[in-house]
């Protein structure tokens, strides 16, 4: 695990091409950063791209082929596993980096700390300045401006060093929605990688509501399945799963939103999961001592 000097950075960019005075507002924030230029891709996601600035490469799909998919052909566009670059931003279409300090701020902390392979941002409402709780990702997120090391990181607002990509592989394609950054994390963190949440790196992002996506309740119920089968050792998998399937009831979702998170729980049982390659001991250790346990 080695830190470059003069980090060579990349930003991906997934979009579905609905959103273009958006999308333009993100990709001038990412030209706006300090220090080196960030090499950009935008990858249309079963959409065609509506015009950009010049230097930004492009790649259109023919199909939505989901958000981790896509976002793996994104990497792909920076040479295999993106190693034509030293890190990558991965940053949501509707978001905006607030300051223009990121990206230096991205290659001081991976130069900092050699076993450092993931950052994830603030997300912040760029009217309110709020940061949603469910967009902290530890258990005690009371204080969105307090940084930690994590277990886990946001999608759409974060930066990865593509030696991470090299070791454990990307995003599991076929999640399609939900749960594939945690995947990768617990992949990175079993490797010996760290992962850390950094209030000070903040990506605005408009308040929404994860359920907005028809999938959403069907995909985080297989998907955590999935995740639980592939990642975990064999008496934890029980253990992780029977206590989110309390949580998800003591909740008390409608009755159309557990009908489909119980019909997601079954296909995660009864559909292929990918490879299956679980965690070490010493990395369920290590989650605890983080403070996030791999049984909830």
């Amino acid at each position: 695990m080695t830190a470059a000097p003069g980090m060579r950075l990349g930003a991906v960019v997934l979009t579905m091409g609905n959103r273009p005075d958006e999308l333009r507002a993100l990709l001038d924030s990412v030209a706006k950063q300090h220090g080196d230029p960030v090499e950009i891709v935008v990858v249309g996601n079963g959409s065609p791209l509506p015009e950009l600035p010049d230097g930004v490469r492009t790649v259109e799909l023919p199909e939505n082929v989901g958000i981790p998919a896509g976002r793996n052909v994104g990497i792909e566009a920076f040479g295999p596993h993106g190693g034509d670059v030293d890190a990558l931003l991965f940053l949501d279409d509707d978001g905006l980096l607030a300051n223009e300090d990121t990206a230096e701020l991205c290659r001081a902390a991976f130069a900092a700390d050699p076993a450092l392979g993931i950052i994830g941002f603030r997300i912040a409402d760029p009217d309110t300045g709020r940061t949603q709780r469910r967009h902290v990702p530890r258990l005690r997120a009371s204080d969105p401006m307090r940084s930690s090391r994590v277990t886990t990181f946001l999608g759409g607002a974060n930066a990865v060093r593509t030696e991470v990509f090299a070791e454990v592989g990307g995003l599991p394609d076929d999640f399609f929605y939900a749960h594939e950054e945690t995947d990768l994390a617990w992949r990175a963190l079993d490797a010996g990688w760290l992962v850390d949440y950094r209030s000070d790196m903040v990506l605005h992002h408009p308040t929404t509501a994860p359920a907005r996506h028809a999938v959403y309740h069907r995909m985080v119920a297989r998907n955590r399945v999935w995740l639980a089968r592939r990642n975990l050792p064999a008496v934890l998998v029980p253990v992780y799963l029977g206590v989110w399937f309390l949580l998800t009831l003591a909740r008390r979702p409608s009755w159309p939103a557990l009908r489909a998170w119980l019909g997601g729980f079954k296909e995660g049982w009864a559909t292929a999961c990918g490879p299956r390659r679980p965690m070490k001991w010493a990395t369920v250790w290590r989650l605890t001592r983080l403070g996030r346990p791999p049984i909830i």
